[in-house]
């Protein structure tokens, strides 16, 4: 696999290698963060020293469909031991596609100190590296965050009606049978779908498990990503793109290629999704 520094990214510091997480173990400045769709990954083993961060209880608020707030977030931080100053390392399952989530929540609040391990759970599995059961304590820590911020990297319903409705770029991850309308849910997962099957006019479908490598989760190329995001679909860094899924959890790796990747200077992440879309009244679907 060709070095990190060599695939020609515009924020080649973004990700970090196995090697580099493993020389990092100790060190009191780094914490690494797993993030999984499956919870019971983190218990059967994880790297030494690493937290676990569960989006369905750390990330999201407990009565209503948001994210937590200030607070919640300091709450966080303070509990996983981090500072203000901590560069904060996530990896995890589905070619880190909840760790690419939960580094996109994290951005909200302005902790803009972080990183991806490239080929997450997989690729450090694949090397044989050590994985423990021991979970890690840490000294409470006082955080102080920014109010959560959701006007730069983060689209609400009517911001992605003023978008389409402009005609700017859409970017739907999903499986093309999610786009096309003829899955109202995503591929093995029935009982996530929604009312309305389809995708939101104009949008262009590329699958978020496109921009990774097969054999090992990492990223492809910056010339292979372009090849699939500008010479098949025609994106370019001068627009304003937004990414969108189910619940914006795929869409945040997307998110991720688009904005540290290949550079895209305004790149926003709908979280609300084909789950709000497709059950909203009113807003335009199309097959």
């Amino acid at each position: 696999m060709t070095a990190i520094s060599e695939r020609g990214y515009a924020n080649p510091d973004i990700l970090v290698s196995t090697d580099w997480v493993a020389d990092h173990l100790n060190d009191s400045n780094v914490r690494i963060v797993e993030s999984n769709e499956d919870p019971l990954l983190y218990p059967s083993g994880h790297i030494p020293g690493a937290v676990q961060v569960d989006w369905t209880t750390d990330l999201n608020d407990q009565i209503k469909r948001d994210y937590i707030d200030k607070a919640g977030f300091e709450a966080l931080m303070s509990k996983i031991g981090a500072t203000n100053d901590t560069t904060i390392v996530f990896y995890g399952d589905k070619n880190n596609w909840w760790a690419a989530y939960a580094l996109w929540v994290f951005q909200l609040f302005g902790h803009d100190n972080v990183k991806l391990m490239d080929g997450g759970r997989l690729k450090w599995e694949q090397e044989g590296r050590d994985l423990t059961r021991d979970v890690p304590t840490y000294d409470a820590t006082t955080y102080t965050a920014r109010e959560r911020d959701d006007s730069t990297i983060r689209a609400l319903r009517a911001d992605v009606l003023a978008h389409q409705g402009a005609g700017n770029p859409l970017v739907d991850v999903r499986s093309p049978g999610e786009f096309n309308g003829e899955l109202l849910h995503m591929p093995n997962y029935p009982q996530e779908g929604a009312l309305r099957g389809g995708h939101i006019p104009g949008a262009a479908n590329i699958p978020w498990s496109r921009a990774a490598n097969p054999e090992d989760g990492t990223f492809k190329s910056a010339d292979e990503l372009r090849a699939i995001y500008e010479e098949e679909q025609g994106l370019s860094p001068d627009k304003d793109v937004v990414t969108y899924c189910r619940i914006g959890e795929r869409s945040s790796h997307s998110w991720f290629v688009l904005k540290y990747l290949l550079g895209y200077p305004q790149v926003r992440n709908y979280d609300g999704s084909w789950t709000e879309w497709g059950n909203a009244v009113g807003v335009p679907i199309e097959k």
